[in-house]
């Protein structure tokens, strides 16, 4: 198996780090399974966060209706800690992007440079899903 770090885009994913108080970033998919993380964190860590991410947005998903409309698509996730942030956004087909800031960060620089990575990887990002799993992209 090819190791999530060496992939063609996980130096990319270093891109997004740019942004002051800016931690860690990675790619994953729709089932959980890590694509790609930033130079930074560890793979170990990584895969068991995009897991946990993956849920995560299969959550936000399922609340489209308190919105308003039951079958509006997700798009991002905020989540706020006492000393930072999670910051989830969809990233392509069956594909989505992390990045954990510091308290401390402008929030909007870090959406921005996620989006702005997303429209430039534009298909590198995209992980269809995985036949057999159940789980809708």
């Amino acid at each position: 198996m090819i190791e999530p770090r060496n992939s063609d885009v996980g130096w990319m994913l270093d891109e997004v780090l740019k942004v002051p108080e800016a931690r860690h970033a990675i790619l994953l998919s729709a089932d959980g399974m890590l694509r790609a993380h930033s130079a930074d964190i560890g793979r170990d860590d990584a895969e068991r966060l995009a897991a946990g991410l993956s849920g995560l947005q299969s959550i936000s998903r399922s609340t489209a209706e308190f919105c308003g409309h039951g079958d509006s698509p997700w798009r991002q996730t905020l989540i706020e800690f006492a000393h930072g942030y999670v910051f989830l956004v969809a990233a392509g087909e069956g594909a989505y992007l992390a990045v954990s800031t510091t308290e401390n960060v402008d929030m909007e620089a870090v959406t921005y440079r996620m989006h702005k990575l997303v429209d430039r990887l534009g298909k590198e990002m995209t992980s269809p899903a995985r036949h057999g799993t159940g789980i809708r992209a």
